[in-house]
This record gives structure tokens, C-alpha cells and sequence, in this order.
């Protein structure tokens, strides 16, 4: 390519990613401050541990660019693209064991040499995850550059071009702070905290929330976010991985769209986003990886975990299902919210929390706040901590009458209420 229609396409490209920037700071900007306004005073206990969006964005947004201007997924064959992803998933394994070695080095009661030790795994941990580092930025240019031709596959794209683009990186995720009343189950207040608090300081928050404004609070990790770029965890499962570029990718397209606009109106809205988004990320997923990777499909669903209080001996085989016994937790709580029972609700909630841990499930707090952030997420049928609330159900009856996925998507978008929604399911296909 001639090196001026060379430097046109460069301008062209940082153009259109400088519009992106743009529209998602705005995002950002309006997404939170809708929530902070009514109950601004909670912030008392997460000012100083909030963390820092418009800073992470100029760095991702440089590092991106970096990338962009090599293009070096451009030069890898298919066969290289599998070699990368491999490396870069064990490369992920390595660090890992290293972190847990370094913790047992710390923290065993009688270890000879330990400062020698501890020494050589930290200087060993620094190196490798600077190998990580480098492996990444190769193969989030790959999953990007595979899940943005599935996406014009699909349909998504005008002139050739996926937008918003394909943008993602790994890094630590914030935390999430979600406060509901304890009256009911709603979302008023959603903040991102610092990577990394503990225990401790996460129970400081929640239990200054509960005592001095009478909210349910929890803090709570996340697996990816709809900033810009996008955030996804480190993690082994390559299926995961891209499941979860392709479900925050989503929330990033709906935002220029009425839905995701609406995200934050009411938990109804909330709920059809997070199943539209969770609908949508299986399938972007799965359809990348039987083109690019099919050796990385994710297997069939495992068979439910069987109770750790069950008898090895016993004939039977009593099979623990979580979102059956999540369900049942959910549709009680509800119960004794409705009629006012807030303190008999509370203390059901942490007898099924010790119900949980003992069957191998080790929730650290279930209160209102735990069901208003997971009961949004309502792709799989059962309900689970969504209880008996019909709109997942629905956004999943209009995913199953569409032809297409694309069809579904242009349906499900221009949705700004669930009256919306019903209307839609109304309508002769």
C-alpha cells in the first residue's frame, strides 16, 4: 500500500476511534451519574477506594493503539493463532501456581530459607507475568480481530466496519458495590471499587451502609465490564474468555440503541440488558469458536454437583442443584419482603447462606443487594436468584420465536420499557 493511502487509512481509523472514546466517556459519565444522585451521602464509605475510570481508559485506549498501529494478528496463520491462544492459556496456569506458591511460601508456619524463597518466586512472578503481558496484547488483537469478522458475519457491521469496534483488554476488575432497601429488591446505587479489597474492608462498607442509612449493601467481584475498552478478567477457559468479549461488546452496541440507553430506568430494564447480553454473548462465543477454534468449545453442561452432605455409601445419589435451591431462596425472601417481614426475611437469608456453604457453595453474604445484582442476569431457565420475575423468561420467549439472532437483536433493541417487550412477543412473526 502506498505509504499516503497508507497514512488516509490510519486517520481514518484513529477518527472513528476517537468518535468511540467520545461517546463512551459519555457512557460512562451518564450511566453513573444517574445512580449516584438519589443516595450521593453512601459514598461516605467508597470516596477514597472508587476507582479511577477516565485514568484506565487514556491507559488502555494508548496500549490499544500501540497494538493497532503493528497489526501483528495480521501476519499469524490460523495454525499460529491456536499456538498463540494455547501459550498465552498456559502461560496464565504458570503465573497462577506461581501467585500460589509465593502465598504458601508466605504464609507455611516453618519454611527454611524463606526469605531466599520468597525472593526467587517473586523475581520468577515478575518475569513471567511480564511474559503474560506481552503474549496478551498479541491475543486480545486476535480474539478481537475473529470476534469482530463474526460479527459482520452476523450482520453487524456498515461499510465493513463492526461498531462500536471490538475493543477488550484483560486487566484486574474492579469491584462492584450494589446497595438495594431492604424493603425489596431494586437496585439504587451501583458504584466500581478497587481491584483487590479485602474481606475486611468490603464488610467495613457493606456494614456502614446497613447501620448508619439502613440499606442492604454488597461488594461484590465482577467477571467483565462495558467500559471502553472493554474488561475481562484473566482466566484458563479460552470459552469463557470469549463469551464474555462478545456479551460486554453488546452492552457497548446497545448503548447507541433505546435499550441500552435505558439501562438504568428500573431493574426490569436492567434485567432485559443483562439477558440480552448474556443471550447474545453465548451465541457471538460459541459461533467464533466453531469457525476459529473449535477445539475450544466448551463441553456440555456438567452434571449438577452432588451434596458433600450426601453418603458415600448411601444407594442413592442425591444431586445438589443450586439454581433449584437459589430459586426456592429467592421466591421465600420474596414472600416475607411483601408482607413486611424484613428482619424474618434477613435472617432466612443467612440460614440458606449456611444451607449453601455446607453443600460446597461458599457465598460469603446472601441479603437483598446479592439478589438485585444476580437476579438481572436471567438467560437460563429456572429462574435461580431471579426467583419467579418473568422478564428474563420473556426476552428468552422473543430470542426463540426470532429467525435469526440478527432479527432478534433489532427486535430486542428498540425495547424502552417491559410493556415494550410483551408488545413485541404480541406481534405475528
Amino acid at each position: 500500500m502506498p505509504y499516503e493511502a497508507a497514512a488516509g487509512w490510519t486517520f481514518r481509523k484513529i477518527l472513528r476511534l476517537e468518535l468511540v472514546v467520545v461517546a463512551m466517556l459519555l457512557l460512562l459519565t451518564s450511566s453513573s451519574a444517574a445512580l449516584w444522585d438519589p443516595l450521593v451521602a453512601l459514598r461516605k464509605y467508597t470516596r477514597d477506594v472508587e476507582f479511577d475510570f477516565s485514568a484506565w481508559t487514556v491507559q488502555a485506549l494508548m496500549e490499544k493503539g500501540i497494538s493497532a498501529a503493528l497489526k501483528v494478528d495480521k501476519f499469524l496463520s490460523v495454525e499460529q493463532q491456536n499456538m498463540l491462544v494455547d501459550g498465552y492459556l498456559q502461560q496464565v496456569d504458570i503465573v497462577n501456581q506461581l501467585n500460589t506458591s509465593l502465598d504458601e511460601a508466605v504464609s507455611a508456619p516453618e519454611m527454611a530459607n524463606r526469605d531466599e524463597k520468597v525472593a526467587e518466586l517473586q523475581s520468577q512472578l515478575t518475569d513471567e507475568k511480564q511474559h503474560l503481558a506481552d503474549l496478551a496484547t498479541v491475543m486480545e488483537a486476535v480474539v478481537q480481530s475473529q470476534t469482530e469478522r463474526t460479527l459482520a458475519e452476523m450482520g453487524f457491521s456498515w461499510g465493513g466496519q463492526v461498531f462500536p469496534p471490538v475493543l477488550y483488554k484483560i486487566s484486574d476488575l474492579p469491584l462492584n458495590l450494589i446497595v438495594s432497601p431492604r424493603t425489596e429488591i431494586r437496585t439504587v446505587l451501583s458504584l466500581n471499587l478497587l481491584p483487590g479489597l479485602d474481606t475486611l474492608q468490603k464488610e467495613a462498607i457493606e456494614e456502614g451502609i446497613y447501620t448508619e442509612f439502613d440499606y442492604s449493601a454488597l461488594v461484590e467481584p465482577i467477571g467483565g465490564l462495558s467500559a471502553y475498552p472493554t474488561t475481562v478478567m484473566q482466566t484458563t477457559s479460552f470459552s469463557w474468555l470469549i463469551e464474555t468479549v462478545a456479551h460486554e461488546w453488546m452492552h457497548n452496541y446497545l448503548f447507541f440503541h433505546p435499550l441500552g440507553l435505558r439501562y438504568d430506568v428500573n431493574p426490569q430494564m436492567r434485567t432485559i440488558n443483562e439477558t440480552v447480553a448474556s443471550l447474545a454473548g453465548t451465541e457471538i462465543g460459541n459461533t467464533v469458536l466453531r469457525a476459529n477454534f473449535p477445539d475450544k468449545l466448551p463441553p456440555p453442561a456438567a452434571p449438577k454437583m452432588r451434596s458433600k452432605l450426601q453418603d458415600p455409601g448411601a444407594e442413592a445419589t442425591v444431586i445438589f442443584d443450586f439454581r433449584a435451591e437459589m430459586r426456592q431462596t429467592r421466591l421465600r425472601v420474596d414472600e416475607l419482603l411483601a408482607t413486611g417481614k424484613v428482619n424474618e426475611a434477613e435472617q432466612y437469608m443467612e440460614m440458606r447462606r449456611q444451607f449453601f456453604w455446607e453443600h460446597g457453595y461458599h457465598i460469603r453474604k446472601i441479603n437483598q443487594a446479592y439478589f438485585a445484582f444476580y437476579g438481572s442476569y436471567n438467560d437460563q431457565p429456572g429462574g435461580g436468584a431471579a426467583g419467579a420475575d418473568p422478564v428474563g423468561p420473556a426476552v428468552r420467549k422473543l430470542w426463540a420465536e426470532s429467525r435469526t439472532f440478527k432479527e432478534f437483536i433489532e427486535k430486542v433493541r428498540t425495547v424502552r420499557s417491559y410493556a415494550d417487550l410483551l408488545e413485541l412477543l404480541e406481534q405475528p412473526n
